[in-house]
Parts: structure tokens; sequence; C-alpha cells
């Protein structure tokens, strides 16, 4: 896939002085399996397994993985729209892992998501001037009728949708049009933080390239900082200031994307780059092929959780399941052939 960026624009972009906005701390979420008569708890699901990571303020982040690997279970649980089993969650300094009720509904102002799939993801009995205006109208029911229109219409203006649109229902609109009435909803209520879940992989390759540099303007002028997941690598290597890399629920890679892409130390990390296409034809590119499937997170292997389909995997790699360390500087791998 080629996608055109405007690399100028990302050059430009400073992240803040270092401090983090989102930290996450030893991250569990469960699924329980339940049967039998009385529907007890036979086992879990371990769809996030003990991760940790940290995001700055106003830099993009990227989650890659497989499908299943649990990127959208830990956007998702770091929104709180699911419960988090074990671990933290902190936001701009504070702890959201526990909240409930009005604390959390306080909170999540300032954490909105960009779901994967514009078609379910609208409201097809609203029109889009109510589907983007419903968030001011909850968290501000004094704010006049007519100001909110104006910041509506100012919202479609900036994600490049026309005025009349404010008058019309989604399924009047194409993908790429619908998801950029999902980004502008998302941004309504001025949060500080947006996950962005696979946010063109439903979308015609030609309007991906225009969706993405809209984020990346909006970032710019919005303040935004971004967890931003995708499966593609080439869009999240355009995308990303960092990346961490997920395998079964785990995190074994986290590095600034240079670093991923061009010196890859986890050989997941090296599986997957070797598998983004080589567009200069006269270039050779050494493939790496993993055999084998991915193991059910229901019963994950021991040890570590790649040595099933791991080239280099040992015999210790069975027994010990190795922690996310940094091996060089702000690059941090799971793997004992680091140890």
């Amino acid at each position: 896939m080629n996608i055109t960026i405007n690399h100028e624009k990302i050059s430009e972009r400073k992240t803040d002085s270092g401090e983090n906005l989102l930290e996450i701390k030893n991250l569990k979420t469960y699924y329980p399996i339940k049967g039998g008569f009385f529907r007890r708890t036979l086992g879990h699901v371990k769809a996030v397994d003990n991760v940790s990571f940290e995001i700055k303020k106003g830099e993009t982040f990227g989650l890659v993985g497989e499908s299943g690997c649990g990127k959208s279970t830990t956007g998702r649980t770091i929104l709180r729209l699911l419960d988090p089993t074990d671990g933290q969650i902190v936001f701009d300094g504070n702890d959201i892992t526990n909240l409930t009720g009005a604390k959390l509904r306080e909170a999540r102002k300032d954490f909105q998501m960009v779901f994967q799939d514009p078609y379910a993801s609208l409201n097809p009995m609203q029109m889009v001037g109510d589907i983007i205006s419903e968030p001011i109208k909850n968290y501000y029911p004094r704010k006049k009728s007519k100001e909110i229109k104006t910041e509506v219409m100012d919202l479609l203006e900036r994600v490049g949708l026309p005025s009349d649109a404010y008058y019309k229902y989604a399924h009047e609109f194409s993908g790429g049009q619908r998801q950029r009435i999902g980004i502008a909803r998302a941004l309504a209520l001025k949060p500080k933080l947006i996950v962005a879940d696979e946010p063109v992989s439903a979308l015609d390759v030609s309007v991906q390239s225009q969706v993405l540099n809209l984020l990346k303007e909006l970032q710019d002028d919005f303040d935004l900082t971004y967890l931003f997941i995708a499966h593609d690598l080439s869009v999240v290597k355009h995308m990303s200031d960092r990346i961490g890399v997920m395998y079964l629920g785990n995190l074994v890679e986290v590095a600034d994307k240079h670093s991923i892409y061009d010196e890859p130390l986890h050989p997941y990390t090296q599986a997957l780059i070797s598998a983004i296409p080589e567009p200069d034809p006269d270039k050779k590119k050494e493939r790496i092929v993993l055999q084998g499937d991915v193991p059910s997170p229901s019963n994950p292997p021991s040890g570590c959780p790649f040595h099933t389909r791991c080239p280099l995997a040992k015999e210790e790699c069975s027994e010990i399941k190795p922690q996310l360390k940094e091996v060089k500087q702000n690059h941090r791998v799971a793997c004992i052939l680091y140890d």
C-alpha cells in the first residue's frame, strides 16, 4: 500500500517536554470462560497480560501485532470501556483504574476513541449534526443550541466535510466521509488523548492516506496525543513516534519507530518487519516465515509466549518468561537473548 503523508508537517512536530500523559502499569484484562450447570469459571482468556508502557504528551504511540494479539482490548481497557482485571491506568497524573459513576464520566471528557468500522459506529437514525453534538449536549447541558451548532459546523469544516452534512444522515456518506464524522465526534469535547483503533483498515486504499493526513493535521491543531492501533506496519511507521509490538497479550518490544524498523531486536518484530513489501523491485529482502499458529490466549504456552514459533528458541525459552527491559537507550525488549 502506498501512503502519501505530509512528511514536512511531521518533521516539524515536536512532542512536549517528556511528561507522560498516560502510564500503563502491569495491565491485565482477562475474560472468564464459564461452563457447566452452574456456569462456573473454568479458566480465562488472557487478552492483555501484564502490559506496561507510557505515552508522552503530544506523541503518537503505535501499537502493532497480529489480529487477536490484544491491541484493541488494550485500547478499550485504557478508555475504561472494559474493566481491567489487574494493573493500573494513570491518565494525566490521576489513577483512573477503579473510577466508577460520575467520576469516570467526568474523566472521559479527556479521552475519546475513533472506531475501526465507520459503518457500525454511527447511529443511522441520527443526523450528522446530532451525532457530533450529542457529547457536547451530554456534558454541557446549559450550553445554548446556537453555540453548539456553531461548534459542530466548525468541526465539520475542520475534518473536510461540507456544512450541509449537518442535516444529512450517515448512510448518505461514503466510508471515508463517515470516518471523518467519527473523528469530528471524537474532537467535540476537545480531548487530550484519542485512541484510534484501526481507523483506516475498513476504508478503500484510495482514501486511507487522506484520513491519515487529516489525523496528523488535527494532532498539531488540537494538541492531541494518540494511541494508534493497527496491524499494517507501513501505516504505523508513518503515523507513530514510538511503537509497541504485541504478541499474545504481551508487549515484546518498545522503541522509537526508527529503531523498530531499522534494527528490530525481538524475533517476532523481525518477522513482522520482513513481511513489509519492498517497493524497490531491485532490492532483495529476506522473508522470515513463522511456523505454526498463534497459541490460544485461553491456554498460552509456558515461558516466553513466542517460543512455540520462534526460529531462535532455546530450551530455557519454554521455562522462563522474559520481562520487558531496556537493552539500548529507550529500546526495550522481552527476550532471553538479551539477558
